[in-house]
């Protein structure tokens, strides 16, 4: 289409970043994004000399890099940061193709489970539909096979078409292969189900291969964190201790630098680890299921009946006041539904600190650093309600991927004797245990009421509403459909599980160095403090000499603040991936900073 490319063409049309935006699936067109990077970056450029040109006329001084003229930097700024939103734009397509490939190659060996499971019944596109309909339990993988049921029945393609197509643009090398080698078998006519069993170990193989790498990757950003972040904090700090008590304050002016770099560097950290590495689905995602006793051909579609109003409004009152008991029953497992309800509590207490500030009663228990707890007391106040739904939640996932796995054991060893599915999970349901308990006991009320078991089945997991328990329920329900030898598919959802929770396991195991690390670094931080605000101090007083270093405890106060929230999150990445998990560790690390300093120095 571009026979002889000039220099605007290859600015434009870069196929790097071509691929990289197809692979992200971010839909721009190459051109265009370019354009908006360039638009964007010169506007930016020209926003930072104005703004520089208005401070030098109006004569406002900015104290942050002393040593320099102003013109030198205005200068500076008008050149790096524009360079920098660039480099932002041109990257993030790329960091957002990693991202998806690391997802995609996490959920990779239990879609290849769930293919094996449907291969048998149904056709090659069939299961690439299948995949596609359950994005909730496979995610990335799912949007991939996407691609493939768009282009047979948007576009018109073939299966084999359609399935070069999206080898062409999929970040993952591993699904590529997968879907490389499945053409080959669906030319030559082979049999899926065995080429979808021999590719699921190997998959998983892959996929411990890979959660190394990821730690690796890990160790990596908690030195990184660390060295920048912590050591290079203390350094400054001792560095401006010495100046204060040699009567120079030349370094005064890394304050400002310091309290707008160390939370911008620890977002930028967060964001990457947020893009590229796959969290712990802790998601509960339920919906309504209803039963059809009726077929739809019963009705007859011409006749026109006019609902009644009152009866739906009785009908919808009645849902209401259903509601509302069953908030009262399980008041926990409301708070925990929805993020949205501990964070309106959470801003709530918020609220409640700050007016407790205006009214002069937070000064009275806190007369020291008043301005300083305030902060770390609202954040905490905000944050407790979150953090405790969060791991509320987690301990419930934790619980129920613990028994499912003995749940289905429980079924296939019933199976084996010769029970029926039915009989066998109202056997387990007299002597069921633990989380899972009141959910089986439901679903063998429902199928004593007259319910099909896939229908009881798969409320169950709407009811639970956990990734890995829909996963597993899921494989269930399908071998039950089709066949009634389940001994093999629950053995393949038993493996299934047990990988997923070994692999977490590993993880966090993992991960509780990086997690004993970031805490050691900002114990040190404190303790580096105290030193220099205390003893160190304290060893001055034979010879009569006393120091101010009030400034210096205020400074490292407001560092430490932001060592504490920041480090917190970060943990809070690096063990699960999210934020709300990090909650627990700010929350710590703050009540540790306010002892510290209002306590002790």
């Amino acid at each position: 289409m571009r026979q002889n490319p000039d220099i605007l063409d290859k600015i434009l049309f870069n196929n790097k970043l071509e691929n990289a935006l197809r692979s992200a699936h971010i839909i721009v067109p190459v051109d265009q994004y370019m354009m908006l990077a360039i638009l964007i970056t010169v506007f930016s450029g020209i926003m930072i000399a104005l703004l520089g040109i208005l401070i030098t006329v109006i004569g406002i001084t900015i104290p942050v890099i002393s040593f320099l003229p102003a013109w030198a930097v205005i200068t500076i700024s008008c050149i790096l940061i524009p360079i920098g939103v660039f480099i932002c734009f041109y990257y993030y397509p790329m960091l957002q193709a990693q991202g998806r490939k690391n997802k995609i190659e996490q959920d990779l060996p239990y879609a290849i489970t769930y293919m094996q499971a449907l291969s048998s019944t149904i056709n090659l596109y069939a299961v690439f539909r299948s995949v596609y309909e359950a994005a909730d339990l496979y995610g990335e993988v799912s949007r991939e096979c996407g691609l493939i049921v768009r282009d047979v029945e948007l576009f018109g393609e073939d299966l084999l078409t359609a399935i070069e197509n999206t080898i062409k643009i999929t970040p993952s090398e591993n699904f590529r292969e997968l879907l490389n080698d499945l053409a080959l078998v669906y030319r030559s006519g082979g049999n899926m189900t065995n080429f979808f069993n021999s590719k699921s170990e190997s998959y998983r193989e892959i996929a411990r291969q890979q959660l190394d790498a990821l730690l690796q990757f890990l160790e990596m950003i908690a030195e990184v964190y660390v060295t920048a972040f912590v050591a290079g904090p203390i350094a400054i700090m001792i560095m401006l201790v010495a100046q204060n008590l040699s009567g120079q304050n030349s370094m005064g002016n890394i304050m400002p630098i310091m309290l707008i770099f160390l939370p911008l560097g620890a977002v930028i950290l967060i964001v990457i680890l947020y893009i590229l590495l796959p969290p712990d689905n802790l998601g509960i995602a339920s919906r309504e299921i209803r039963d059809s006793e009726y077929g739809p051909d019963l009705l007859d579609t011409k006749t026109k009946t006019e609902p009644d109003a009152q009866f739906i409004k009785q009908i919808n009152a009645r849902k209401k006041i259903i509601r509302y008991l069953d908030i009262l029953r399980h008041p926990i497992k409301f708070f925990i539904s929805d993020y949205a309800i501990p964070g309106i509590i959470g801003a709530i207490l918020a609220a409640l600190i700050v007016a407790s500030w205006i009214t002069g009663t937070f000064a009275d228990v806190f007369p020291v650093m008043t301005t300083e707890v305030l902060i770390c007391i609202i954040i905490i106040a905000a944050a407790l309600p979150l953090m405790t739904a969060y791991e509320i939640r987690k301990n419930y996932v934790n619980k129920v991927e613990r028994q499912l796995p003995e749940f289905l054991r429980e079924i296939a060893d019933m199976r084996d004797i010769g029970m029926t599915l039915q009989g066998a999970i109202a056997m387990i349901s007299g002597n069921k245990t633990g989380v899972l308990s009141s959910e089986i006991k439901i679903v063998t009320k429902e199928l004593s009421y007259g319910a099909h078991l896939s229908n009881a089945l798969v409320r169950m997991e709407e009811r639970i509403g956990l990734v890995s328990v829909k996963r597993a329920i899921s494989l269930l329900v399908k071998a039950s459909e089709v066949t009634d030898y389940i001994r093999e598919i629950l053995t393949i959802a038993i493996s299934d599980l047990e990988h997923y929770v070994k692999m977490k396991s590993k993880r966090l195991n993992v991960s509780f160095v990086y997690l004993a690390v970031i805490y050691l670094s900002f114990g040190i931080y404190l303790y580096s403090a105290y030193q220099m605000n205390v003893a160190f101090i304290s060893s001055f007083s034979s010879f009569d000499i006393t120091f101010d270093l009030t400034s210096n405890k205020t400074d490292m106060f407001h560092i430490g603040i932001i060592l504490a929230f920041f480090s917190g999150i970060m943990a809070g990445q690096m063990s699960s991936n999210s934020v709300l998990c990090g909650l627990k560790h700010s929350i710590i690390l703050l009540i540790a900073t306010i002892i510290t300093f209002v306590y002790i120095i």
